[in-house]
């Protein structure tokens, strides 16, 4: 009853390609943005703040870098994890040797460094694909970690090898370091995340994101028809890895505070990866519905046992962690590739032609 769609007409093929085709989905996501923009920041803990909140929207965003390269394009990626790494260490730079620049205006320049990166990476791409194109991403997984460890410059000769985020203002405000509030962090990096999700949908629905899927569906038949192969490859390694440097960049500045060399190690990078699988490769909502399920599921398994009563240690919970994430990849991978959005969709047909299926 709720999704019904009588008396919703379709009068051009631009209305009958809006968007939101169906009335209700508009007031969903409105719904979801009064929740996201006013209902948490006025009820928020904290705890909620710095656990739940904030590291979904920023995992929510590198999985959307993923998923422009992986679910779009059709090229495999093991590297995110250092790609993040060289968004967050260019922004660090950029605010060192540029005190006075804008917070915001860092974090955004910092994905162009990544993006240029990710070219760099992704020429081989070229020449090979599949299970070659992911070892080749592996190695840059590799190579950067040491690069982020060696190149003392980057971390301005710190003798801890860590990079400090400092004090940051905006307009009399501190949005990041020691002295800045869990709410202001939130709002900026929701603010952010918005724009960056807006700008990923308006790619995927254009003629780029067209070219995108015809690369991945069939590459020899994409450039049958007139498709350049190099430029949509590397395009969409350019707007992944900016996409993924600016996720980088907010983990370290308005989530962890600090950060050292083996944060960005392998673990990330398989940790995004399989927020896109389980969320839906080839989807934004997917993103969020992964990054929920997965940066969700270790606060459940901790406050859930105790609050029936059950004592759990903490070396369980993880393992516990680890065996459900592991058994959800495999049946997403089995039953449906197209992971939580493809069930939403499934849902969200069921209710359009409830209750008269057929």
């Amino acid at each position: 009853m709720l999704y019904r769609t009588a008396g919703q007409f379709k009068t051009s093929y631009t209305a009958d390609q809006a968007l939101f085709p169906v009335r209700q989905d508009a007031v969903l996501l409105g719904v979801i943005l009064l929740f996201a923009y006013v209902i948490f920041p006025l009820t928020a803990s904290e705890f909620a703040y710095q656990t739940l909140l904030i590291p979904i929207l920023i995992y929510a965003l590198a999985a959307m870098g993923l998923n422009i390269l992986t679910g779009y394009a059709g090229q495999l990626s093991l590297g995110t994890g250092a790609f993040m790494g060289v968004g967050a260490y260019a922004c660090y730079k950029l605010i060192t040797i540029f005190p006075w620049m804008n917070p915001v205006v860092a974090i955004l320049l910092s994905g162009v460094f990544s993006a240029g990166v990710g070219v760099v990476f992704g020429i081989p791409s070229l020449r090979i694909k599949g299970f070659y194109l992911a070892i080749a991403t592996l190695a840059a997984q590799f190579f950067l970690v040491w690069l982020f460890e060696k190149w003392a410059w980057l971390y301005n000769y710190n003798a801890s090898g860590a990079i400090q985020v400092p004090n940051l203002e905006m307009f009399g405000v501190y949005v990041s370091g020691p002295q800045a509030g869990s709410t202001t962090q939130y709002y900026l990096v929701l603010g952010i995340v918005t724009l960056m999700t807006l700008l990923c949908i308006n790619l995927t629905r254009g003629n780029l994101g067209r070219t995108w899927k015809a690369t991945r569906d069939m590459d020899i038949a994409a450039e049958l028809i007139g498709i350049n192969l190099m430029k949509s490859k590397l395009i969409a390694f350019a707007v992944s890895s900016y996409v993924v440097g600016v996720a980088g960049a907010l983990y370290v500045f308005m989530w962890k505070g600090a950060a050292e060399p083996n944060v960005f190690d392998i673990p990330l990078s398989f940790q995004v990866l399989f927020i896109a699988i389980i969320g839906g490769l080839g989807s934004i909502l997917g993103n969020y519905l992964g990054a929920i399920l997965i940066v969700g599921l270790p606060v459940v398994l901790n406050l859930v046992p105790a609050a029936v009563g059950l004592s759990i240690s903490s070396a369980t919970v993880e393992h516990l962690n680890v065996m459900i994430v592991g058994g959800l990849i495999i049946f997403f991978l089995i039953v449906e590739p197209h992971g939580l959005a493809q069930l939403w969709r499934l849902i969200r047909e069921k209710l359009i032609i409830w209750p008269f299926p057929h």
